[in-house]
């Protein structure tokens, strides 16, 4: 995306997710990335946009943020482990509610949803539609079948 930016930043970026998720921390720097060019970041989600996936789509340009009919989305909280001594493990705990509520602090700012819906429905694992996840806000369309895409952007 930076070097995309680089050479022309009036063009838009295409960014298709079809990820299980992974790491919060890999995709918090590809949010920030998305957020400090000034290329529009058009998301499209194609399959399965989870956990931090989700977080990418929804972190696209407003109304770009795309989905096909029959892709899903999934939704929850960051997922952790420790080992070790117990003051690791606490110090380790408290840093994963840091990430959980500056998450929901996040989604609440890309959906419109209220930080509490957020909190309540980060619980478990929350999959949607394509039509589900525009209602909640993740996305703000879902394609049409057609060979004409681009004009649908």
């Amino acid at each position: 995306m930076l070097y995309l930016d680089s050479e022309d930043n009036s063009k838009p970026i295409y960014l298709y997710i079809n990820s299980p998720g992974g790491s919060v921390i890999s995709g918090l720097a590809i949010y920030d990335c998305m957020q400090h060019i000034k290329s529009e970041v058009i998301t499209i989600n194609l399959g399965l946009a989870a956990s931090m996936g989700s977080f990418i789509l929804a972190a696209g340009s407003k109304g770009k943020r795309l989905a096909l009919p029959s892709s899903r989305i999934m939704i929850h909280q960051p997922m952790g482990g420790a080992q070790g001594q117990a003051e690791d493990i606490k110090v380790e705990a408290a840093q994963i509610m840091r990430i959980r509520d500056n998450l929901v602090k996040m989604y609440s700012m890309m959906t419109g949803q209220t930080q509490d819906t957020i909190v309540r429905d980060l619980d478990r694992d929350n999959f949607m539609s394509a039509e589900e996840a525009v209602e909640y806000g993740l996305v703000d369309r879902v394609l049409d079948y057609n060979k004409q895409t681009d004009s649908q952007l």
